[in-house]
Parts: C-alpha cells; sequence; structure tokens
C-alpha cells in the first residue's frame, strides 16, 4: 500500500451507516468522530437528511462536504460492504474503514464476502483497513475512528501502536497513557484483508511524529514484506514486538528441526533479525517503548550499563534481571571508585550497581561521578520519591550528556510530576524494578541490533547437485562431507558379508543402523545398535534389524563422547528458509532448547546462536567437557541454510546429533527430505 494518508490523515471522513439509533454502530463511530477539525458527513440511503448532516449516497454527501472525503468509515452489514465501497470509490474516497464483522472469521460465506470486498476496494485502488476491526486513532488529529468509549482520552504523544487486534490495539493505548506516554497512531488490523502490519511500518517509518513502534503480531501473512518493513523502519525508530502464540506447536514434522522451528520462535527470529527488540508480553512492550521513545542509545556491540540505586533490594532485583538479560553491568574504574568513596559512606556498596544508602544532596554528583566512568554508556537509576530529601530530576539534569534511565517509586501523586519533569529532559521513567529492567535490557538491545545490521553477504555456490528424491543416512552424510561437515567413517552394506567386511576394515567400536530413507527416526524402532567390537555382537545386530525390516545397513566407526546438538535447516511456510541449533541426541524434543534464524545467515551470526540456548553452558567445558568451536558451528548452520537456498526442491535437512567432541565437530546422523509435489 503506497500511501495511507487518506486513511490516517483524511480531509474529510464520510461514515456509511450512519444512524439514529444512539446504539447502532454508525451513530457511535458518528459520536467517535465528533472531535475531528475536518468535515465528517453521513450515509444513509434509508434514513437521508442532509440538514441533520446524513445523505443517501456518499456522492451526495462528498457534494455537499466543505473538505474533499477520503475516508469512507463503513458500518454496513458484510454482505453490503463490497458496494458500499465501490459507491464510495466512485465519489473520490481513497481509503476505507470496515469496522463490522462477519467475514473470513465467520466461515465459507464469510471468507466469500471479504473476497468480494478486498477486489472492490483493490479495482478502486482504495486503501482498505479491516474488516473485524474496532478501529484507529490518530490523537495530535483529534482522529477518533474506533467504536470503543474512552478512548477519546487517549493522548498525543510519540508512540505508534501497530496491533493484529483491536482490542490490544486499545489496551495498549490505555496501558502507554497510564504510563504518561502519548500516541501517534493506534490502529487494530482484525482481518488484515487490505492494509496489514507492513504497510503501517512503511508508512510510520517516514511519520516524523512517531519516535517507537509498538508492534502486536498474532500472525504473518507475508513473511518477507514484514520482515523488510521492519528492517526499514528501524533505521530510523525503534520498533518493539510482542510476538503471542509461544505455544503454538505444529505437527511433528519426518525430522526434528521443522517440528522446533513453531511459528513463534521463527516469527520472532525474523523480526529479531530485521532489527526488532522482542519483548513477552504487554507490560515489557509498554516499558520498552516507554524508553525507546524518549531515548535512542548509539549502535553499540555491547553497551555498558552503571547502575546507581537509592534503595538496595529494588537495586538488586534491577542488576539480577539486566544479567540475566545478558546486559553488561561492567565493574567501575579506579578513579570512579576513589570518587564515589569521598560522596558516599563508607559501608555502601561502590564498584557497580552503586548503593547509596538513603539519597542526600550530593545523590547529583555521585550519577554524574558513575556516568563519567569510561566503562558506562547508559546510567540506569532507581530511587523512591523522597521530596524532603531529594529533588531527582535536579540531580539527573546535573548528567553531562550520559543518557540515563530512571526507575521510580512512591505515591502516584508524587511519581507523576517528577515522570513528567524527567521526560522534559529526555530521561524515561518507569514504575518500578522490573519495569525498569525492561526498559534498560530494550535500548541495549535496541544498540546492538544496530550494530550487528549489516546487508546479506554474497553466498557462494553451494557445491551438491539437487537431489532427485529424499535421501538416506549415508547418501546425507555424502552431501554434508561434500559442503564441508566432518562425518565418522563409515560403509554402506547391502548384505552381511559387506557389514562384516566394514568391521575388519573401520576403527571401532561400531553403531550398526538400519538404513532407509524413509525411516529417520531409526532410535524408535530399533535400529541402532551401539559398541559391536565383533563378529558375533555384529551379528546379533544385523538379525535385530533384519527382523526389524532392514535390507541395508550403515555400519560406522562410534564417535567419541561429547556434546550432542540438533542442527538442521527447514523451510518455513511464511518465511522461508530457516537454520536451527539446540540441545540434540533423542531428547531434541523434550527439551526444546533451540534458537532459530531466517536464512541466509553469516556464520558468525549462526555461531552466536548458540549463546542464545538455555544449555549454552554444556558447549563451554562444563564438567571437563568439551568447548564448541562457535565459528565451525555457524559454518554448519551457514551451510545448511545455503543448502535450501540454492535448492528450493528440498524441505529440511537435519543433524541430529552434531557432536562436540575435542576433536571438532561430528555429524553422526543425518536427514535430507524433499517437498511434496503441489497438487495438480
Amino acid at each position: 500500500m503506497s500511501d495511507l494518508r487518506p486513511l490516517f490523515a483524511p480531509r474529510g471522513i464520510a461514515v456509511v451507516g450512519a444512524s439514529r439509533d444512539p446504539a447502532k454502530l454508525g451513530a457511535v463511530m458518528a459520536r467517535s468522530l465528533a472531535r475531528f477539525p475536518g468535515t465528517v458527513v453521513g450515509v444513509n440511503a434509508r434514513d437521508a437528511d442532509p440538514a441533520a448532516g446524513r445523505f443517501a449516497t456518499v456522492a451526495a454527501a462528498a457534494a455537499a462536504s466543505p473538505d474533499p472525503v477520503d475516508l469512507a468509515v463503513l458500518c454496513v452489514p458484510a454482505a453490503a460492504s463490497a458496494r458500499a465501497l465501490a459507491d464510495a470509490a466512485a465519489a473520490g474516497v481513497r481509503a476505507a474503514l470496515v469496522c463490522s464483522g462477519g467475514y473470513a472469521e465467520a466461515g465459507v460465506a464469510g471468507a466469500a464476502q471479504q473476497a468480494a470486498l478486498v477486489s472492490a476496494a483493490r479495482d478502486a485502488g482504495v486503501a482498505l483497513l479491516g474488516p473485524n476491526t474496532s478501529g484507529f486513532l490518530v490523537p495530535a488529529r483529534g482522529l477518533t475512528a474506533s467504536f470503543v468509549p474512552g478512548v477519546a482520552t487517549v493522548p498525543a504523544g510519540p508512540v505508534a501502536v501497530v496491533a493484529a487486534s483491536g482490542g490490544v490495539n486499545h489496551a495498549l493505548a490505555f496501558l502507554l497513557a497510564s504510563a504518561g506516554v502519548g500516541i501517534s497512531l493506534a490502529v487494530g488490523l482484525g482481518n488484515a484483508a487490505g492494509v496489514t502490519a507492513a504497510d503501517v511500518l512503511a508508512h510510520l517509518a517516514a511519520d516524523d511524529g512517531t519516535r517507537a513502534v509498538a508492534l502486536h503480531v498474532e500472525s504473518v501473512p507475508d513473511g518477507p514484506a514484514l520482515v523488510a518493513a521492519v528492517r526499514a523502519a528501524t533505521a530510523r525508530v525503534p520498533v518493539v514486538a510482542w510476538v503471542v502464540g509461544r505455544s503454538d506447536v505444529a505437527e511433528f514434522a519426518r525430522s526434528h528441526t521443522g517440528a522446533l522451528a513453531t511459528s513463534w520462535r521463527t516469527t520472532r527470529a525474523a523480526l529479531r533479525a530485521a532489527g526488532a527488540v522482542l519483548v513477552d508480553d504487554e507490560r515489557q512492550l509498554v516499558d520498552a517503548v516507554t524508553a525507546l521513545s524518549a531515548l535512542r542509545l548509539p549502535a553499540s556491540a555491547d553497551p555498558g550499563v552503571g547502575v546507581v540505586t537509592a534503595q538496595a533490594g529494588p537495586g538488586l532485583v534491577h542488576v539480577d534481571g539486566l544479567r540475566g538479560a545478558g546486559v553488561a553491568v561492567p565493574p567501575l574504574g579506579g578513579g570512579t571508585r576513589d570518587a564515589l568513596s569521598g560522596l558516599l559512606p563508607p559501608l555502601t556498596f561502590q564498584a557497580n550497581p552503586v548503593d547509596t544508602g538513603r539519597p542526600d544532596p550530593a545523590f547529583g554528583r555521585v550519577l554524574a561521578t558513575v556516568a563519567a566512568d569510561p566503562a558506562v554508556d547508559l546510567l540506569s537509576v532507581y530511587a523512591l520519591t523522597e521530596p524532603d530529601v531529594l529533588d531527582l530530576p535536579a540531580a539527573v539534569a546535573q548528567l553531562a550528556g550520559t543518557p540515563a534511565v530512571v526507575g521510580l517509586g512512591g505515591p502516584a501523586g508524587q511519581v507523576g510530576p517528577q515522570r513528567q519533569a524527567l521526560r522534559a529532559l529526555g530521561v524515561p521513567a518507569l514504575d518500578g524494578p522490573t519495569a525498569l529492567t525492561a526498559a534498560v535490557t530494550a535500548l541495549v538491545d535496541d544498540a546492538r541490533a544496530r550494530a550487528s545490521r549489516r546487508d546479506p553477504s554474497p553466498r557462494r555456490p553451494v557445491p551438491v547437485a539437487a537431489p532427485q528424491r529424499d535421501l538416506d543416512e549415508d547418501e546425507a552424510k555424502t552431501l554434508l562431507g561434500r559442503l564441508g561437515i566432518a562425518t565418522p567413517p563409515r560403509r554402506a552394506c547391502a548384505g552381511r558379508a559387506e557389514a562384516h567386511r566394514a568391521l575388519a576394515e573401520l576403527p571401532g567400536p561400531l553403531a550398526v543402523k538400519l538404513l532407509d530413507a524413509a525411516v529417520t527416526h531409526k532410535s524408535d524402532v530399533g535400529g541402532v545398535h551401539l559398541g559391536v567390537r565383533d563378529a558375533a555382537g555384529l551379528d546379533a545386530a544385523l538379525d535385530a534389524l533384519t527382523a526389524a525390516g532392514a535390507t541395508r545397513f550403515l555400519v560406522e566407526s562410534m564417535a567419541p563422547p561429547g556434546v550432542d546438538l540438533v542442527v538442521g535447516a527447514s523451510r518455513d511456510p511464511v518465511f522461508g528458509p530457516v537454520v536451527l541449533v539446540g540441545l540434540g541426541g533423542v531428547v531434541a524434543e523434550a527439551l526444546a532448547d533451540v534458537a532459530v534464524r531466517t536464512a541466509p545467515v553469516d556464520a558468525g551470526e549462526a555461531g552466536a546462536l548458540a549463546d542464545e540456548l538455555a544449555g549454552r553452558a554444556l558447549l563451554d567445558g562444563a564438567r571437563g567437557g568439551p568447548v564448541a568451536d562457535r565459528a565451525a558451528l555457524g559454518a554448519v548452520l551457514a551451510a545448511l541454510g545455503d543448502l535450501l537456498l540454492a535448492h528450493p526442491a528440498i524441505a529440511e535437512v537435519e543433524v541430529n546429533p552434531l557432536r562436540v567432541t575435542a576433536g571438532g565437530l561430528l555429524a553422526l546422523d543425518a536427514v535430507l527430505t524433499l517437498g511434496k509435489e503441489p497438487s495438480p
């Protein structure tokens, strides 16, 4: 959608379906639009009354309007909406808001009504918002195109809300208003049959009144479009994304990768790679945009945070949260500590965090001293309001250019004015230590995202031919070898004689496996026998495999001990190829400790995915174990992603386990499957 100004900045508005019955949607929308400074006209063919501002047609209403009518708010049944939109477009309307329901969310008949509405909008070149949405608001323009009571009280401000749900849109708008932060635009997309989140983000990227975007995501119809829009928007304004659907677990794929790369994980990974800051709930979203709408740090790979607290307990909660989120709270330099020792009582903690004890008139100098430390890029302050002891805004005003964020506690009557005074200084103010942690983490994540921002590097040709069918383990490992991924010595055997020759040739002990491209979880069917050292053991393994239906066998040297990972690449239906790494082996599904990125991904970024795992300590030599080579791991992941990009017929490739050993990475099992043929 190239131009959304007729939607969000109309000169005149027509309410189609306006009614004198105050309970009907058309009457509610007309009341909501009463504050709009432009022209608002009503349209009702069965109850026209030009003297009361209701006309029989949009054309008649437009002719009577002193302002061009850019926006039509359609408050008509679904069956009548396509015709109503076409009539409005013929009268010069360039945007339409459809609040009514009964469309795709209502089944087959509703889907047909929605298709007709979309077709009418497309044919007329009309920007269509909805259907099935509670609308939007632009407070700075006095524009409240919403049927939610009370939303007109939300003040104008620097945060835009783009929500999949109209209800969430308004909930976030009210929460931001309570936090003392106003709205530049708040829009609920509803069914998003026309205008999508990507379209609104493109509009906001050029909106000087927006300094941060709160993005609520439920489902994504066009992954590449959303990623491109987030990437473009974050070049100017921070985007904070809340993706719902954590519990969405699709049917398990033939291998683990597709099952573990759920839509929730993949959407979050794609948005993070595009530069968005991720949060887990609406409170974190509000805290994050509260901070980012007032302050944006310079791009930095690892900003250091200096923490000053006037109360030790809340300060500890805050620092614990920061460190748990991977935010650097570096020790202060010797000169800084010497200066602090002259400002603070001897029993206070002065290394970072700095605990001042109860604040005194020197609090401002303490803040300035910590802020001046070379390791500090952002100052985070927590204090209870004590007007008789501390003028916190005045203390913060002593800072010489170091960005700061403040957490406040106390009675609302004291906190509110101080929060406003701090925001006037360009300093975001939050309500408590947990909110302060969310705000600081968001500031740091945004700075890191911009520091790591890069265009995808040119991809080298993948040195393998496109497979024509699913590959068995031996064939898949041969392919991995061509990609530079190491595997143990092995032999594919068509019968017992070949298996016994392999026993004689390969270093033992051996693993003996069923070899069949159709069986991907071999351990589930008794298809793996380990620790085979002699002919008797081999015969016993072959007997068991034959009884399980095997006609071909893989005989392979067993790998040294280590830590098992699952790595793979799969083709997401929305975002395309994605790569995944997690703790692997037979418990991959149960643990679900994985990290995901969209492909292409460079080796450095891919290797860093290991640090997102909850079990990452296992990869760093825990209990004397091997240390994972992040560069080598990244090269494996990048190669698997490139394989899917180069060969669209491949649906999935997985290595499980990829073992981290003292000698490097070894692929112990591999699966490659092709996509299903499209239906004729």
